[in-house]
C-alpha cells in the first residue's frame, strides 16, 4: 500500500474509493490487483464509523438457523418495505464474507471449544452475531482489514481529503474534486476515475445528538445527488435508544448486546417502562425502544440502562462501555447509565442495484452511503457491517468484471480553492434544527421550520463546502419526511401515528424534486427576494 499524494494516471485507469471504512476497504481490498485509490478524511485506520460498531455482525451460521431465518427476520424488522430478494442474498453470502473476514485476521470470539461463539440481539429469532471481546467488533474488524490493505501495492490511501463533488462528463462520472480537511490547506484535488465508488458512511452528524464520528457528514448523499443520482428512502434514520447521556460528541454507545445479555431499561424512579410498550420489552424494534427512551426523557422521568443483571461478567463481556463509563465517574456494576436516542444509523441513501451500481453511470456505492433495500424502513442490529462487506464485494466483482473505459475527458490535477471558512457555529444551528425538528418524533409543523433554516443557510453560506454537503443532505431527509405521511419504523410522525398500507413502498427523490419540494413547504417559493443556491 502506498500512502500520501498518489501518481494518479492523467487518463484515468484506476478506480477511486471515497471512504475507508469497512465498506471502502473491503472494496479495495477485493478489487486487487486493479489499481485502486482510497480517499480518507482522517489518518488511515481512524475517523470511520465502522470503528464505533460494538454489537458485531450478523451471521446464520448456527446449528438449526438458516439463511432464510436471517432474511426473514430482516423483513420483519424493516416494516413492510425490505426489498425481500436483497434480503436474502445477503443472508445466504454472509457465511463466504465472515470466511473472508477470517482470513484478514479478525479475532472473533470463540466458544471454550474453539468454535465460533454466536450472540442474540434484539428482533433476531436465533444467536446469531460474532463479536469481538464482547463490544470491540468494529474496531478489530477494521484493525485487521487496515492491516490487509496495507499489504496490497495496488492500493494507494490518500489522506486528509474529502470529497467536494462527482465530475460528470457525457453523463458519465469520470472523476472527483476533492478537498482538504485541513482549513489552512488551499490546494484541491482533482483525480480521474474509469469508477467511482463512494462509501463514506452515514450522516449521523447533521444532528446535534449522534453515535457518529466528526466525518460521517452525508457528503456522499450529497455528491452523488448533485451528480443526479436517485436518493432512495431519505427519511429512515434510525436513533439508538441508549447512547450514553454523559454530553459527549459523538455519543459513546451502550451496545444493543447489553440487552441481549440481560440490562434494562429503566426510568428515575427505577420502574422497567418497555414491558408496557412492546412485547420483546428491551428487545423490542429498535425504532419502538428509542420513542419509549425519548418520552421517558421529555417527561422528566429520564432513562438509563441497568446493567447489573449482567452481573460479574460485565466487565470481561464488555470492557468498552466499562471503560467510558469509568471515565465519567460512572460505576455500570453498581449503578443505572444514563441514556439518550442519538442519531446512529442512516437506511436511505443513494439508491443502487444488487451490483451496488447507482442511477449515475461509472458511480458505484457501498456501505451506510447508500439504499440497497436491505434495511427497509428500520435497519436490523449488525445487519450493517454485513451489508458492507457482501456489496463490497459485490461492487468489486461488477467493476473488475468489465472495467469501464478509461477517464480521457477529466485530468489529474492541482486546483486552488476559493472557498468559505467554515463555521462551526452555523454547523451547531443546523444539527440542532435537526434533532429538534426532524428527530425522534417529527410532524410538518417541526420539518417546515427546519426546511426554512436549511434554504436561509443555503443562500448565505454557499462558499463552505462541507456545509454545503451537509445542508444538501439534510435536506433530502427532511424533504423525504415531509412527503411521507404515515409512521413506519424509523420514520415516526406525531402527525401522522399510525402507518399507511397504501404508502408500504421505498420512496425516491432527485435534488431537483427535492429543491422544489423544499421551498413550496417552507412557503419560500413566492418570496423572490430570497434566493436559494441550487445544488443540482
Amino acid at each position: 500500500m502506498n500512502s500520501g499524494k498518489p501518481h494518479v494516471p492523467t487518463q484515468g485507469t484506476g478506480v477511486v474509493v471515497v471512504g475507508a471504512g469497512l465498506a471502502g476497504l473491503f472494496t479495495a481490498l477485493k478489487l486487487a490487483p486493479l489499481p485502486v485509490t482510497v480517499i480518507s478524511p482522517a489518518r488511515f485506520g481512524e475517523g470511520a464509523s465502522s470503528l464505533w460498531a460494538q454489537a458485531g455482525i450478523a451471521a446464520a451460521l448456527a446449528e438449526g438457523d438458516t439463511p432464510e431465518d436471517h432474511a426473514a427476520d430482516t423483513v420483519r424488522a424493516g416494516a413492510g418495505i425490505v426489498d425481500e430478494t436483497t434480503a436474502l442474498f445477503m443472508a445466504q453470502e454472509a457465511r463466504e464474507r465472515i470466511e473472508d473476514l477470517l482470513r484478514y485476521g479478525v479475532p472473533f470470539d470463540k466458544d471454550l471449544e474453539g468454535r465460533l461463539a454466536l450472540g442474540h440481539e434484539a428482533a433476531h429469532g436465533s444467536r446469531r452475531i460474532l463479536h469481538v471481546k464482547g463490544d470491540m467488533a468494529g474496531r478489530a474488524i477494521m484493525g485487521a482489514i487496515t492491516e490487509a490493505a496495507r499489504a496490497i501495492p495496488s492500493i494507494t490511501v490518500l489522506e486528509g481529503y474529502t470529497a467536494r463533488d462527482l465530475i460528470v462528463r457525457n453523463g458519465r462520472v469520470q472523476g472527483i474534486a476533492l478537498s482538504p480537511v485541513d482549513a489552512a490547506e488551499e490546494d484541491g484535488l482533482v483525480l480521474p476515475a474509469r469508477a467511482v465508488v463512494l462509501a463514506t458512511g452515514g450522516a449521523g452528524q447533521v444532528y446535534a445528538i449522534t453515535t457518529n464520528p466528526k466525518e460521517a457528514r452525508g457528503e456522499g448523499v450529497a455528491i452523488a445527488a448533485r451528480a443526479g443520482a436517485v436518493i432512495s428512502d431519505a427519511e429512515f434514520v434510525q436513533f439508538h435508544p441508549t447512547a450514553i447521556n454523559i454530553g459527549r460528541d459523538p455519543a459513546p454507545l451502550a451496545t444493543e448486546a447489553l440487552r441481549g445479555e440481560g440490562a434494562v431499561l429503566i426510568n428515575g424512579k427505577g420502574e422497567r417502562f418497555m414491558r408496557a410498550v412492546h412485547e420483546d420489552a428491551e428487545l423490542g424494534p429498535r425504532d419502538v425502544v428509542a420513542r419509549a427512551v425519548y418520552r421517558e426523557a421529555m417527561g422528566g422521568r429520564g432513562a438509563f440502562l441497568d446493567c447489573r443483571p449482567i452481573g460479574s461478567g460485565l466487565a470481561k463481556q464488555f470492557p468498552m462501555l466499562l471503560k467510558t463509563c469509568q471515565s465519567a465517574d460512572i460505576d455500570p456494576t453498581r449503578e443505572p447509565v444514563p441514556v439518550a436516542p442519538a442519531a446512529h444509523y442512516h437506511m436511505g441513501g443513494i439508491l443502487t442495484d444488487a451490483r451496488g451500481r447507482s442511477t449515475v453511470d461509472g458511480l458505484w456505492a457501498c456501505g451506510e452511503v447508500t439504499s440497497t433495500g436491505a434495511h427497509g424502513a428500520n435497519r436490523l442490529a449488525s445487519n450493517s457491517l454485513l451489508e458492507a462487506v457482501v456489496f463490497g464485494a459485490r461492487v468489486a466483482q461488477d467493476i473488475a468484471a468489465a472495467p469501464p473505459p478509461p477517464a480521457r475527458s477529466v485530468t489529474a490535477e492541482t486546483r486552488r480553492e476559493s472557498r468559505q471558512a467554515h463555521d462551526e457555529e452555523v454547523e451547531s444551528t443546523l444539527r440542532q434544527t435537526m434533532s429538534d425538528n426532524v428527530g425522534v418524533i417529527r410532524d410538518a409543523s417541526s420539518m417546515t421550520k427546519a426546511l426554512q433554516t436549511i434554504l436561509e443557510l443555503e443562500q448565505a453560506h454557499a462558499g463552505d463546502p462541507q456545509l454545503a454537503n451537509m445542508l444538501t443532505t439534510a435536506k433530502l431527509i427532511t424533504t423525504a419526511a415531509f412527503l411521507r405521511k404515515e409512521s413506519r419504523g424509523g420514520h415516526f410522525r406525531s402527525d401522522y401515528p399510525a402507518a399507511d398500507a397504501a404508502l408500504a413502498k421505498r420512496s425516491f427523490l432527485t435534488l431537483t424534486k427535492a429543491n422544489e419540494i423544499s421551498r413550496e413547504a417552507s412557503g419560500l417559493s413566492n418570496r423572490p427576494h430570497l434566493r436559494v443556491v441550487s445544488q443540482g
